[in-house]
């Protein structure tokens, strides 16, 4: 059961990781930097925040607080990324430290508490915490594109009037292996 949860959340993280690249591919730069007002963020500081979150919760994460002493997370919400290819290398980064951590997550090391600001979590909340936070970010990334592009843009899942033309797809298929993340990429 430990091992089947940690490789189907690892799919999961996988799937809105590529929903997260889906959109910005369909994005110019400066769309990266646009905030609808003062108050709102960019993509950009999403992902800023996202790559400061992942590089602080997921680094050494079976052996120190996730929130760490070196994290500025007031920063994280400042326009400090200045470019496409500044924002892809922080996404990666991000990315990379949470997989590798949960590369490190094991049947044996699955029962171990860890902390986020000094409250225990076991690994499952931990891991679930994150998956939360990180869906939600990257749901506001995916939207902030479609309200960009408008007309234009290019749907990531099932597009709009298309669910029953969907279905009849999949239900012509028969019964099949598979996790739901695995129908919507294409």
């Amino acid at each position: 059961m430990k091992t089947e949860y940690l490789n189907s959340v690892i799919k999961q993280f996988e799937y809105y990781k590529s929903v997260g690249e889906k959109t910005v591919e369909q994005l110019d730069e400066k769309d990266l930097f646009w905030q609808f007002n003062q108050e709102s963020n960019s993509i950009a500081i999403i992902i800023n925040h996202l790559w400061g979150n992942m590089k602080s919760r997921w680094t050494d994460f079976l052996i120190s607080d996730g929130e760490k002493e070196w994290r500025n997370r007031d920063l994280e919400f400042e326009s400090v990324i200045k470019t496409k290819k500044e924002l892809l290398e922080k996404w990666n980064v991000g990315w990379n430290c949470l997989f590798d951590a949960l590369n490190s997550v094991n049947v044996e090391n699955f029962d171990k508490k860890v902390y986020i600001r000094n409250q225990e979590h076991s690994i499952l909340e931990a891991i679930n915490r994150q998956f939360a936070h990180y869906s939600y970010h990257v749901g506001q990334i995916v939207y902030v594109g479609r309200m960009i592009k408008g007309g234009e843009w290019k749907s990531l899942t099932i597009p709009k009037g298309k669910s029953t033309e969907f279905n009849n797809e999949k239900f012509s298929r028969g019964k099949h292996k598979g996790h739901f993340s695995d129908d919507l990429k294409k």
